[in-house]
């Protein structure tokens, strides 16, 4: 699995010759993101800054666009959605927060989640996490100090911060006590390298 960070809460997720992408920018959007053509595509938010379908969806290859709660099967991929809140752009609104499991691992992306509160019945679902993403920009999703605690409370191998500017991730980072913790440009993972890993942070660049 290459796991690749494009700003805000967009990641492509590449693993054999399928390719997903999460809440990928619109056209519509101010702010620009790259194109390209995924299998599926999975929406947390109707918000021109996550909803961008339309820009990974390429020629005759018809995109898979998963766009709120339930449950999903495409093609061997397996992916749980659950209603919580944001609060990006100003105004309450739902967010979907998915789990998805590829090549034996579990994926759990928070979305624009503005609070770390989830509820008894989400959390319960959440277990078991290999790689959680999670904003850590305050202004409508959790702040920093929220979003950590969060994080360690699900209990992942991984967490990848997203939804940051440098005052933010410099601040997430001195919450995790990772402040030597240095950005790389993709992460390529196998599930054997989540062994021995406690809520370890992984930094991306934006590509």
């Amino acid at each position: 699995m290459v796991i690749t960070y494009h700003g805000l809460e967009f990641f492509k997720v590449t693993f054999g010759n399928t390719t997903l992408a999460f809440n990928p920018i619109s056209k519509d959007s101010k702010i620009k993101g790259p194109r390209f053509g995924a299998d599926v595509a999975l929406i947390s938010l109707k918000d021109r800054d996550m909803n961008g379908a339309d820009s990974v969806t390429r020629g005759e290859k018809e995109t898979f666009v998963i766009n709120g709660p339930g449950e999903y099967e495409i093609g061997g991929l397996i992916v749980k959605g659950f209603p919580s809140k944001s609060e990006y752009g100003g105004e309450e609104r739902m967010n979907t927060i998915y789990l998805v499991n590829l090549e034996n691992m579990n994926l759990c992306f928070l979305g624009a989640l503005a609070h770390k509160d989830l509820g008894a019945k989400v959390a319960e679902e959440l277990e078991d996490i290999d790689v959680l993403f999670t904003p850590i920009g305050g202004e409508g999703v959790m702040s920093p100090a929220e979003s950590y605690k969060m994080a360690v409370k699900l209990e992942p191998g991984l967490i990848i911060p997203m939804h940051y500017d440098d005052k933010s991730l410099k601040a997430f980072l001195k919450e995790a006590g990772e402040d030597k913790t240095v950005p790389v440009d993709k992460l390529t993972l196998k599930k054997k390298d989540l062994e021995g890993k406690e809520s370890d942070v992984v930094v991306l660049k934006v590509e």
